[in-house]
């Protein structure tokens, strides 16, 4: 069976969900029509109405168009079996006494409204309001906040990222400045049978089909892919082709940029890979300090009056000091070239301690700041970025084959 797993908590973007009638007008399967037990986990069930839940925010989580029956009956798989991972997850919390209180899971959900520009109130209003109760995104955090806890305390301190590790992948990374590179996101379903493969490549060919229609690529990410990037949103950063299997270096240089290659099998599961951008070697980019103020309730009136008060970055939070209604972030040391052609053209024309033009995000509208820009700087990350990449990368990989031993040594009955 086809199953998703985050290494790190998944970030819910709001902004990028489908309209309320797609959620409301979507026809369901008809077995979620009949309330009852769907799944036994150890002893412990899952409902219909667990499932209906869980299989809603997935499709809010995707957005783009509405989508088919067949796509409805992958997300409602989907759910399911995301609910039974984090049933095995709480279960081995409770081995450890591991407690999630609530307010760890007010703050969890609090950071997922911030990374879309709203309030916790907000976003669980537009829960609501799509027919989702919001337990069930609280659900899902406390098993994420639990099993990151676990993982973390049973591993982590052994886990260890030497100096030379890190300077062996700085090593790398700059012998792969001088070749070309393509920059990608990954989606990787696992699927180590034959069996698995089939399901896999059926549900790979749906989440293309969703991403072609205007789904977060990393959303769906986070949500579905099996790999280590997950947490990140799938992304890969630069990478040059020999560094990928031969058949997805294959699918990446014969897909035009930007776009997404068709469903790639692999050893032991299906790739669907972005292809973002691609450029020459030795190649370097600027980095830019920014400042993003949103508007929650998509006032483009109110917006522009708060940039026509400010003057420059050092009195931003000055002008928006207690207007609950505007919501600054800071961003450091950005590359333009992970902010898409459209983002890095706006950016790069727009002068120190001055705004870009407005523009529409996460389901509302916004502006940046540009307040410090370096330019021609060679494109690699610092050794703190490469030792945390590494470790998340080795914890990640701990995390997936944990999980998979508890689903092999579960008594797991669906009906």
């Amino acid at each position: 069976m086809v199953r998703s797993f985050v290494a790190a908590s998944a970030l819910f973007a709001l902004g990028f969900v489908a309209p309320h009638s797609v959620a409301q007008e979507a026809p369901q399967p008809d077995v979620l029509q009949v309330e009852g037990i769907v799944a036994i986990v150890n002893d412990e069930p899952i409902t219909f109405t667990d499932v209906r839940q869980r299989a809603r925010m997935l499709l809010l989580t995707l957005g783009g168009t509405q989508p088919t029956q067949e796509q409805i009956q992958q997300l409602t798989t989907e759910a399911l079996d995301q609910l039974i991972d984090e049933k095995l997850q709480l279960q081995e919390a409770s081995e450890y006494d591991v407690e999630i209180s609530d307010a760890e899971i007010a703050d969890s959900i609090s950071s997922m409204a911030q990374q879309s520009g709203l309030t916790r109130e907000a976003l669980v209003s537009s829960l609501l309001s799509s027919g989702i109760n919001p337990t069930s995104l609280e659900a899902q955090s406390r098993a994420e906040i639990a099993w990151r806890r676990i993982m973390s305390g049973l591993y982590g301190s052994r886990i260890r990222i030497s100096d030379g590790q890190i300077t062996e992948q700085l090593r790398r990374l700059k012998a792969a400045a001088t070749k070309e590179q393509y920059q990608l996101s990954e989606i990787f379903l696992y699927a180590p049978t034959p069996e698995d493969k089939t399901q896999a490549l059926a549900a790979a060919t749906s989440i293309k089909e969703q991403l072609i229609n205007g789904a977060p690529f990393e959303v769906a990410a986070q949500r579905f892919s099996s790999a280590p990037t997950a947490a990140t949103g799938g992304s890969m950063g630069w990478v040059p082709l020999e560094d990928l299997d031969p058949l997805l270096a294959n699918a990446v240089t014969s897909t035009p940029w930007p776009g997404l290659t068709e469903p790639v099998t692999v050893d032991n599961g299906i790739y669907v890979v972005a292809v973002i951008s691609k450029r020459e070697p030795a190649e370097q980019t600027s980095l830019v300090d920014l400042v993003r103020i949103a508007v929650n309730d998509g006032s483009e009136a109110e917006l522009k009056a708060a940039t026509e008060q400010i003057t420059g970055c050092d009195n931003i939070n000055t002008v928006i000091e207690g207007n609950d209604n505007l919501r600054a972030s800071e961003l450091s040391d950005v590359n333009v070239e992970n902010l898409g052609p459209e983002g890095k053209t706006m950016v790069m024309n727009t002068e120190i301690d001055q705004a870009t033009d407005i523009f529409a995000q996460a389901g509302t509208l916004a502006v940046m700041y540009v307040c410090n820009r370096k330019d021609n700087v060679d494109n690699l990350p610092s050794r703190d970025q490469v030792e945390n990449r590494l470790y998340n990368e080795q914890l990640g990989m701990v995390a997936q084959r944990s999980l998979r031993n508890l689903r092999r040594e579960a008594t797991i009955i669906r009906r």
